[in-house]
């Protein structure tokens, strides 16, 4: 089953996604608050596919994706936790290629305001050489997790969803945290929303590919990880509790852009697409150099 966030009765709601159409279930909040149950309530709308059950939605028939705006599938109190240097490859190409690798994944936090959806341009900040790209896997947490072993933290996971972690290198590398170059406006964008089952376990293996203007820059795989979802997401539970709808952004394979002799950064009016096996293609143009200044 997939789900995308839209617009509808004046606000952010989750809907279910099947081909180029798509049924509006709940406000974001109230699905979050209850994923699983409108997943099974979801699925059995679809597998119906009969004019009945489009009366079944409390918010009324099937709707044309292209006639709606997307938005992300996040609710606003959501956690984004991204996890750094997490494909030995890429951390061989990087500015850690000479440091051991770390016993503990390096994680750092992007705001909601941050994320978007594909199709969205991102405009490159003013004082940027341009943008990198950082292809990966989104995992949605389901259910509470405080203090979980793997096990219990692996059945928390809802579901993935493809992912760009576009950076900002300058501001990036000011200082040791990385949170200002992680969270420029519209850098984040997500792509629909996958449900677990039909994915399976990460560890088994997903293609994780990124194209620049249809030229491959990155092609890596998700058993390639340092650290696995159900290790990150146990780390994480034992300092603070994880919510339904917060967010674990994977890690990125070798191929970005700043490791690159010379470098090879976005620039206006170029496009990134982010190919994962099983998760669908999310692309994402790059607009024009941000108004704002450096004051």
């Amino acid at each position: 089953m997939q789900f995308i966030g839209i617009t509808h009765l004046g606000g952010p709601w989750a809907a279910a996604l099947t081909g180029s159409r798509v049924l509006p279930l709940a406000p974001v909040t109230d699905f979050w608050a209850d994923p699983q149950g409108w997943q099974d309530k979801a699925a059995g709308l679809v597998s119906a596919q009969l004019p009945g059950a489009e009366e079944a939605s409390d918010a009324g028939p099937w709707l044309e994706r292209g006639t709606v705006a997307e938005v992300p599938l996040v609710p606003a109190s959501a956690r984004v936790i991204c996890v750094g240097l997490n494909y030995k490859a890429h951390v061989a190409e990087g500015s850690f290629k000479d440091q051991e690798l770390p016993p503990y994944p390096t994680l750092f936090a992007r705001w909601t305001a941050s994320l978007s959806v594909g199709g969205v341009p991102v405009p490159v900040p003013a004082g940027e050489d341009g943008l990198d790209w950082e292809g990966e896997v989104a995992a949605y947490i389901g259910r509470r997790v405080e203090s979980a072993d793997e096990a219990t933290a692996a059945d928390s996971v809802f579901g993935y969803s493809t992912f760009n972690d576009i950076t900002s290198r300058r501001a990036q590398k000011l200082t040791s945290q990385w949170t200002l170059g992680k969270n420029g406006d519209f850098s984040g964008p997500l792509g629909p929303l996958v449900s677990r089952d039909e994915v399976g376990d990460l560890r088994d293996g997903l293609q994780v590919r990124t194209l620049v203007n249809g030229i491959e820059a990155q092609n890596g795989n998700t058993r390639d990880m340092i650290f696995s979802v159900p290790a990150i997401i146990s780390l994480i539970s034992e300092t603070f509790t994880l919510h339904p709808g917060d967010i674990i952004a994977t890690g990125t394979p070798e191929g970005v852009g700043y490791a690159r002799t010379p470098q090879w950064l976005l620039q206006p009016g170029d496009n990134v697409q982010v190919e994962i096996e099983k998760l669908g293609t999310l692309t994402t143009p790059v607009g024009g150099t941000s108004l704002r200044s450096r004051a």
